[in-house]
């Protein structure tokens, strides 16, 4: 018999979890972060070492107390990718479990980089499995990590393969046919899992509502293009902050600050983190080209050594969602003595991610700079995360015979249950919409 247990994820967007328990052996699925109640928490994105009870309180980690009557049946932490809501609660709640985490390479290298930055003690065994590949937890049970793209590299479809079926985990996704850096998503391998009996399949819901194909990374990439190399940046200071975990945005931003023969530099904890991360295992080589100014003494003294310079720089920040500690922020109320005049640009490489806290702290941070008569570009920018269409292309390579909406509140996963319906499947029969905490048998 195999059961699913939604623990975080399936009431919010964030702090995603779901535990799948086949007979006597539990596979943990993410354990990641709700990044607004950890941001009001600590003001900040950046990991800490703080209390786990403190943040299972605060509502920033799942609470991982509704699954304790399955702790010592664990076989495995698997980990779909490397962004904060879905990784980012392993150096806080993975001891509770005598198990590994497993994860891709680049997923596995930021782990290492946290707990390593805040000096956490990980006990469990942090194993990397390349995407396409399989790894047997036990007799009954195998994993499989199925190539996909996202908006970071090394993103996995995660399948569960049973002797009653398949479960799969498809949990942030979009299917993006003309990357800026990586794969194209593995739709041969996908297809072929469809002929598998896919008993059941746990998919994001946060845009099913949008009826459109989510557009590119490599349109996102010409619309940075025509602000950076399109507006007149003369004698102007630059500013761009973006997701410090998305690399290919990096790596064209990157592109257009030497295409503007200007030197460029990533200021920010989180997105050296990232850089070092990708840059262990060989996914790029940013040093080369890019300075890393880590913490905030040595971001105040660079910032002192270039005012005088400040055309001749391309600069990269952490605060695309205006946090009160990062470094935009910081620069905007002058903390680093960095003055920001008439004309100046900002470019907002990202959405605001809508919750109440972020776009409260954004507003905050436009009316600053309109008050000082920056020249701010926002949304320069496509998601990682599949439309509608998307979606609906997902459903029917996969076929499978069960849908459980995730990632997403109750109006999210509604969305995507009305589309499962125009499909042809039937509301509680193929289709479930469960919440944090429950269970569901199949």
């Amino acid at each position: 018999m195999i059961e699913i247990c939604a623990v975080g994820g399936f009431n919010e967007v964030g702090k995603n979890c779901t535990a799948v328990k086949v007979d006597d052996e539990v596979v943990i699925l993410d354990l990641g972060l709700h990044l607004e109640n950890y941001i009001k928490f600590t003001e900040d994105e950046d990991i800490r070492d703080i209390d786990p009870k403190q943040l299972m309180k605060a509502g920033a980690v799942p609470n991982i107390k509704i699954i304790d009557d399955w702790k010592d049946k664990v076989k495995a932490i698997i980990v779909g990718h490397g962004h904060l809501d879905h990784v980012g609660a392993v150096p806080f709640l993975a001891n509770n479990f005598k198990a590994p985490v497993i994860a891709t390479p680049f997923t596995i290298s930021i782990l290492k980089e946290i707990i390593h930055d805040e000096k956490i003690q990980l006990k469990n065994e942090l194993i990397p499995l390349s995407s396409n590949s399989t790894k047997k937890l036990s007799e009954n049970i195998t994993i499989e990590f199925i190539h996909i793209t996202h908006s970071i590299p090394q993103t996995a479809v995660i399948a569960i393969h049973t002797k009653y079926g398949v479960i799969i985990y498809a949990n942030d996704f979009k299917l993006d046919l003309y990357p800026t850096f990586g794969a194209k998503p593995n739709f041969k391998r996908l297809g072929e899992l469809s002929k598998e009996n896919i008993l059941a399949l746990v998919i994001e819901s946060t845009y099913a509502s949008d009826a459109r194909k989510m557009p590119s990374e490599s349109v996102a990439k010409e619309m940075l293009k025509d602000v950076l190399l399109s507006v007149n940046t003369k004698n102007r200071a630059i500013i761009v902050t973006t997701f410090s975990s998305h690399i290919a945005r990096l790596k064209s931003i990157i592109e257009f600050g030497k295409k503007l023969n200007r030197k460029i530099i990533f200021m920010g904890r989180s997105l050296s983190k990232y850089v070092n991360a990708a840059e262990n295992i060989n996914l790029v080589n940013f040093t080369k080209d890019v300075e890393l100014v880590r913490y905030a003494k040595q971001i105040k003294r660079k910032l002192k050594q270039i005012t005088h310079e400040r055309e001749k720089y391309l600069l990269v920040v952490t605060g695309h969602q205006g946090e009160p500690k990062s470094v935009l922020t910081k620069i905007i109320n002058r903390n680093f003595h960095f003055d920001l005049y008439e004309n100046d640009l900002v470019v907002f490489s990202c959405k605001v991610i809508p919750t109440p806290t972020n776009i409260a702290n954004r507003e905050i941070l436009e009316k600053n700079l309109k008050n000082m008569k920056v020249r701010f570009f926002k949304d320069i920018h496509q998601s990682g995360h599949a439309a509608r269409e998307d979606l609906r292309d997902m459903l029917n390579i996969l076929k499978p015979r069960k849908i459980i909406p995730s990632h997403g509140n109750n109006e999210m996963k509604k969305a995507l249950e009305s589309l499962a319906i125009e499909m042809g499947y039937k509301p509680n029969k193929d289709i479930f919409i469960i919440k944090n905490s429950q269970r569901l048998s199949i």
